[in-house]
């Protein structure tokens, strides 16, 4: 994270990492020596949106702050008093003057570095393209064209992909990165082959 939480929201006093006793055993947080408020630190839910044309291509963007050739999905945070298919449609709006006429969730990944959830959908566009400031070109690219990355927003475009018939190819998102996508996250597999959804035994 950039930015970590110093004071109380509610009273201002410094905050201070205190174990405390909570449901999961003793845990250190920030917290208020104060008021007793405590910092939770939970994930900032953020929307992705796989963008498709009547053409069955996808857009991919560069935002103003990445480097030339660095491309990816549509995405904003979801705002207080709207559903994340509302948030996705505003978003993808916003971003691209795009109207969304249909769409369908695709899955949801972590993005630990930003504390981030994604929450990422399959949106089908009518309209012509229409950047906002915060990006400065795009690309629409074919199922068999677009290159995933392996991390939350490429597993995203992989099953867009994937959904179209083709098998998805990885790459780097940045120079330095590993190309190679995550074997706990691809290719999905029956839950009765993931290990992460093998149920206890009963007793």
């Amino acid at each position: 994270m950039s930015h970590e939480m110093r004071f109380c929201p509610n009273c201002a006093t410094p905050l201070q990492w205190i174990a405390s006793q909570e449901d999961s055993g003793m845990k250190d947080r920030l917290r208020c020596v104060a008021c007793h408020w405590t910092h939770w630190g939970n994930p900032t839910p953020v929307l992705a949106a796989v963008v498709e044309n009547d053409r069955g291509e996808a857009l991919l963007a560069r935002n103003a702050m990445w480097q030339e050739g660095v491309f990816g999905l549509i995405t904003g945070f979801m705002e207080a008093g709207e559903s994340p298919e509302q948030g996705i449609c505003r978003e993808v709006m916003e971003e691209t003057s795009l109207r969304v006429k249909a769409l369908r969730i695709l899955g949801s990944w972590e993005f630990l570095r930003m504390n981030q959830v994604l929450v990422a959908y399959h949106v089908r566009v009518d309209g012509d393209v229409k950047l906002s400031p915060e990006l400065l070109e795009y690309q629409w690219k074919t199922p068999q064209e677009a290159r995933c990355w392996p991390s939350g927003t490429g597993y995203a475009l992989a099953h867009w992909v994937r959904s179209k018939g083709v098998e998805p190819q990885f790459g780097a998102f940045r120079p330095g990165q590993s190309p190679e996508p995550d074997p706990v996250k691809w290719p999905p597999r029956p839950w009765a082959e993931d290990a992460r959804f093998v149920l206890p035994p009963l007793f």
